[in-house]
């Protein structure tokens, strides 16, 4: 196939017959989010490559091997970017958000790109919705983030699904962790990828993250970080579980978590689903106190979540979720003959602008065909439009799924519509209550 007909590799389109279910889904998690409080806010797809460089780590896969880097055209280095948060944080500070009122919550849905092999749940075109929570220091903050990503997860309508938490500590803790996953992995050092032996020095939690399977097998055995945390983390984390269990939340502590970013500190935590196959984690966040502080701003305690909606759908099929169906047309108006052809216009604009959903004949089809293609298209109802009919102003309204037809007058069809299309949905309704 010529390349101008092909997707690029690593990306897919969201046809028309599918999309309605993303629609849900989207709507679904920013109706949520406004319940904690969170509004949307939306950044530009790419970004200074300096701006992530700063934030998600120069040590990890995502900088290291997965960025879309370019030159503009004015010789400036921009990325595409790979996650959102630090775009959200950029933002954040450029517009003076953390002068407002405190905590700033945002929320957002938006594409995202990272060159690594296509495989099920993982894309190179992968699209995230996430929050943002700036300002908040407390325990109680991590416990709401959490259990607003859970209300997302079940208003969505996934179920068995598992939350896995750990706390990666703060930079004076993890320093005696850093020295004691040296010390392993020096004893070790031959068996490491090159990759990670590189990262040795520099950032050894990095190889924690490493997705070499010699490299996985070897972090099994090695030193986790919740036995080097520092009072003051141990005593925060302690209070982030305490609040999920009074918020009835279930979780496993995972002291193998570290996430794939550098920014992370103190609590981490994944939802993770077991319907999917290797790719399970579908969603990922935590805390991140030094990020604002990192990228220019004044030290601010912020913490979020993401989660991959391509994901998500995967496990929304594989458990059979209830999902809405497409919406169909209302009414598709035949016509036969120019005079009708016109009348079908104006109706069609008029029960359009009363927010009905109408289609007519722009094909110059045939009767029979333009009947054939109503019920294609899984129109509730056709009105048939002639000579007789604009002399008369009169037609039949067939119910199609009933084949009941009901005389109506064309200059009440609003009403008329509206009233078949009610008892339409009430039967439905009762027959679904019944049968």
């Amino acid at each position: 196939m010529a390349e101008i007909n092909r997707a690029v590799k690593g990306t897919n389109d969201i046809l028309p017959s599918f999309v309605h279910k993303w629609q849900f889904v989207e709507s679904s998690m920013l109706d949520t989010a406004r319940l904690f409080g969170f509004s949307e806010i939306r950044v530009p797809v790419f970004e200074h490559t300096e701006v992530f460089k700063r934030s998600v780590g120069d040590t990890t896969d995502v900088v290291q091997k997965e960025m879309y880097t370019f030159d503009d055209k004015g010789g400036r280095s921009i990325t595409l970017r790979p996650e959102l948060t630090a775009g959200v944080i950029r933002s954040v500070l450029e517009n003076g958000l953390t002068n407002g009122p405190l905590p700033l919550k945002v929320c957002y849905i938006g594409g995202c790109y990272r060159y690594e092999k296509p495989q099920a749940g993982r894309l190179r075109e992968f699209h995230q919705f996430g929050v943002e929570c700036v300002g908040a220091a407390a325990p109680n903050a991590d416990a709401e983030v959490i259990s607003l990503a859970k209300q997302v997860l079940t208003n969505i309508g996934i179920e068995k699904i598992s939350l896995e938490i750990n706390s990666i500590g703060c930079p004076e803790c993890r320093k005696k962790y850093q020295e004691a996953l040296k010390d392993y992995f020096r004893k070790n050092i031959d068996t490491l990828c090159a990759t990670c032996r590189d990262r040795l020095e520099r950032n050894p939690m990095r190889i924690l993250d490493c997705k070499s399977p010699v490299c996985k097998e070897l972090c099994e055995n090695a030193p986790v970080v919740i036995d080097y945390l520092c009072d003051e983390c141990e005593e925060h984390f302690n209070e982030v579980k305490k609040h999920l269990d009074w918020a009835g939340i279930t979780y496993t502590v995972n002291p193998h978590i570290v996430r794939g970013l550098d920014y992370y500190t103190r609590t981490v935590f994944e939802f993770v689903s077991g319907d999917i196959g290797a790719q399970s984690t579908v969603c990922g966040g935590g805390r991140y106190d030094g990020l604002i502080a990192q990228m220019g701003g004044q030290p601010t305690p912020s913490l979020g979540f993401a989660m991959g909606i391509e994901r998500l759908m995967m496990v929304l099929e594989a458990q059979n979720a209830d999902m809405p169906e497409a919406p169909t047309c209302d009414l598709y108006i035949a016509s036969m003959g120019d005079n009708a052809s016109l009348k079908a216009t104006a109706l069609c604009n008029s029960l359009r602008e009363d927010g009905f959903s109408v289609q007519t004949d722009i094909c110059a089809k045939g009767l029979k065909a333009q009947m054939k293609f109503a019920n294609k298209i899984g129109a509730k109802f056709t009105l048939v439009l002639g000579e007789d009919e604009l002399n008369n102003n009169t037609a039949k309204l067939k119910n199609m799924q009933s084949g009941e037809e009901t005389e109506i007058a064309l200059s009440e069809l609003s009403e008329e519509l509206l009233s078949a299309l009610n008892k339409s949905a009430l039967k439905n309704l009762t027959d679904s209550i019944f049968n």
